[in-house]
């Protein structure tokens, strides 16, 4: 079956989705993005998403394309045309169509692409655990936007594949972890306190991340956010991500160093079982 993208306004087969090559997203990566997780054919947290892409679209002072009723059908369109149960569906809004100036066009119109697809689980990779390198925070000053700008992500992934690890954790000059190219960062202290760091500036609000402080509230479990050293994470108890597309994903060793004796940890374990629940909307 052929495999279907909702592109300014039509349903178009994938191999004929295409955006002009004035977009500025294309030429300026002017422009955001979402991912949300699909399980068993619903959208998880998807008020979190918009809340998140509204504000995103706000900082860089683009109007939404649509409102959060429609763009909610398109989701639902797109996700039964592609037949996905259980994957992703991606979301770009960028400002739209003009000739090529660093200024911002006064009469472009916001372009909008959806797409999803299904994804393979990573149960396994939950079960046992994930490697993980360090490596410098090359990225801008906004990075609580999320822009399509992911350069300096794709190459600090590139350098994690490289070297045969699931992630690279992004350190900031001071040698504080910031946060992963697409997942946030956690640590567990010898006192069983889940450290991460703060929203500002300097990371993402992940969304896996929001729902992950709430199930550990939940759970009576010790929540501390504040900056981590690279040391520290080495160190640390336990160590694991959160994303859209990571869950709750234990980390088990950093660089050269074993996590946990190289086995996920029971405060990640436990977490990642909450968030399986949240997640199925049990």
């Amino acid at each position: 079956m052929s495999r279907i993208a909702y592109v300014n306004g039509q349903y178009l087969p994938h191999r004929e989705a295409a955006v002009h090559f004035e977009d500025r997203g294309y030429q300026f990566s002017d422009g955001v993005y979402e991912v949300v997780a699909v399980r068993d054919g619903q959208l998880v947290d998807l008020e979190p998403h918009f809340e998140r892409l509204e504000y995103s679209l706000g900082e860089l002072g683009i109007d939404a394309p649509v409102s959060r009723k429609v763009l909610s059908m398109i989701f639902d369109e797109v996700i039964k045309r592609n037949r996905v149960t259980n994957g992703i569906i991606y979301l770009q809004i960028t400002r739209g169509v003009a000739p090529r100036d660093h200024g911002f066009p006064k009469a472009a119109r916001p372009a909008m692409v959806v797409s999803a697809r299904n994804m393979p689980s990573k149960d396994h990779l939950r079960q046992s655990g994930v490697a993980v390198i360090t490596v410098p925070d090359q990225r801008w000053k906004r990075r609580d936007i999320k822009t399509v700008s992911l350069l300096p992500n794709i190459m600090a992934k590139q350098q994690a594949v490289e070297a045969g690890a699931y992630e690279a954790l992004q350190v900031d000059d001071d040698g504080t972890v910031t946060e992963g190219t697409a997942t946030n960062a956690w640590i567990v202290t010898d006192k069983g306190e889940l450290v991460t760091r703060k929203t500002d500036h300097s990371i993402l609000s992940g969304i896996t991340r929001l729902a992950a402080k709430a199930l550990a509230a939940s759970a009576q479990l010790k929540l501390v956010e504040r900056p981590f050293t690279v040391e520290e994470a080495k160190s640390a108890r336990e160590a694991f991500l959160t994303s859209t597309t990571s869950n709750v994903m234990p980390i088990i060793r950093i660089d050269d160093v074993e996590i946990n004796g190289g086995e996920p940890g029971p405060i990640t374990m436990r977490l990642g079982e909450l968030y399986e629940t949240h997640a199925a909307g049990v």
